[in-house]
């Protein structure tokens, strides 16, 4: 076909709708999965290029089932790679078998076991070794941070993607965007309307289960509920504390900031000693001390819970307490933490999905993608 080829050039060629292709092409909405296979064959077929996503299913299938896939999509892989899946791996070799084949993960803290990168980064490394990439990470120090320099290691024709976590600088994020090399954030700096990053972002759902969480404890009776955290520490807690004013609103609570500590200390970053030290006096200040405290992350759960206990309070006899992330932690603690849980497999798998879709194709529009989370209740509030 002459020219570039279009999504309304696919529908009309199969008599479908553009609107049925797009959610095709771009891995959007419901469909059966054989007029989706219909719609990407014909694409193929008619040499269109601007495919939006990638699919990758390994065709050794004991190998597959070992990676502990979500349920329905280990019963797809039992079965062998779909032909969707594997004519998009196919293109996807196609198109940059020239290309370098390594990505460099960069982070400027350490990652511990506990956080829930981790389990993401397993897997993330084991989807690309499958399709015979290599994973090198980097930790990003001050001196990168002042000199705005990448490691030295990393350059275009040594490295094909950059994954970056904990990056939440907004001047060096955006010196990694302008270098030339594919890049996908794994949550990112908070970007008002001022400063978008021209990357691919990956975050987890911040906003419905925050809702849900309010909703019950309003059905509960609690009417003071606070937050803890730092919300321009990162886009997710900035996502988190609105979240928590929309779902006040929304449920017909009172809103006041004197039910929340928003800031550190001014001593740069504080040591958790010090940050408990500085919770407790902010606790200790408050006229009236909420029902109910959500925290932007776990670990600003725990320090919250260590702050009360030194203050004579009970979690959950004097306050309710939530936690996100669902890290190892706040299975340990006792109480056990209410908290948030991310699915880091998935988050993974899409990582994959996004950062080699942009290597193939650097043109596509920025994306944003959200993985689920879900809620879990336990003894932090009384479950």
């Amino acid at each position: 076909m002459a020219g570039r080829v279009t999504i309304q050039d696919i529908a009309d060629a199969l008599g479908l709708s553009r609107n049925t292709v797009s959610k095709a092409i771009n891995n959007t909405g419901v469909l059966a999965d054989a007029t989706r296979e219909r719609i990407l064959q014909k694409a193929v077929e008619m040499g269109y290029k601007q495919f939006s996503y990638v699919t990758f299913v390994n065709a050794n299938h004991s190998v597959k089932a070992s990676l502990s896939l979500p349920s329905a999509q280990t019963e797809k892989a039992a079965a062998g790679p779909a032909p969707e899946s594997m004519l998009m791996q196919n293109m996807h070799n196609q198109r940059i078998t020239e290309g370098p084949r390594v990505i460099a993960m960069l982070s400027i803290g350490l990652l511990g076991s506990s956080h829930f990168s981790s389990t993401m980064m397993d897997r993330f490394q084991m989807e690309l070794s499958l399709l015979g990439y290599e994973l090198v990470m980097y930790r990003i120090g001050q001196n990168h941070l002042a000199s705005m320099t990448l490691p030295s290691p990393i350059t275009r024709e040594t490295v094909g993607g950059i994954i970056c976590f904990e990056i939440f600088d907004r001047d060096y994020s955006n010196m990694i965007c302008d270098f030339g090399i594919p890049v996908l954030f794994v949550d990112s700096p908070v970007s008002l309307c001022d400063s978008t990053l021209r990357a691919d972002r990956l975050l987890m759902e911040n906003r419905s289960n925050i809702y849900l969480f309010i909703r019950e404890m309003a059905r509960r009776g609690k009417r003071r509920i606070g937050f803890i955290g730092n919300p321009y520490h990162c886009f997710s807690f900035f996502e988190r504390y609105m979240a928590y004013l929309e779902a006040l609103h929304m449920t017909g609570l009172p809103v006041s900031e004197d039910y929340c500590i928003l800031k550190n200390p001014d001593s740069g970053v504080p040591t958790a000693e010090q940050y408990q030290e500085y919770l407790a006096l902010r606790l200790s200040d408050m006229k009236e001390l909420p029902e109910v405290f959500l925290c932007a992350n776990d670990f600003v759960a725990l320090d919250v819970m260590n702050a009360l206990r030194g203050l004579g309070l009970s979690v959950p006899d004097d306050v309710y307490l939530c936690g996100f992330d669902d890290s190892s932690e706040s299975r340990l603690v006792t109480p056990r933490l209410t908290t948030i849980h991310i699915h880091s497999q998935i988050m993974g798998f899409t990582a994959v999905q996004l950062l080699l879709s942009r290597i193939a194709e650097p043109t596509l529009d920025y994306r944003t993608v959200y993985t689920e989370t879900t809620l879990i209740y336990r003894e932090s509030t009384g479950d």
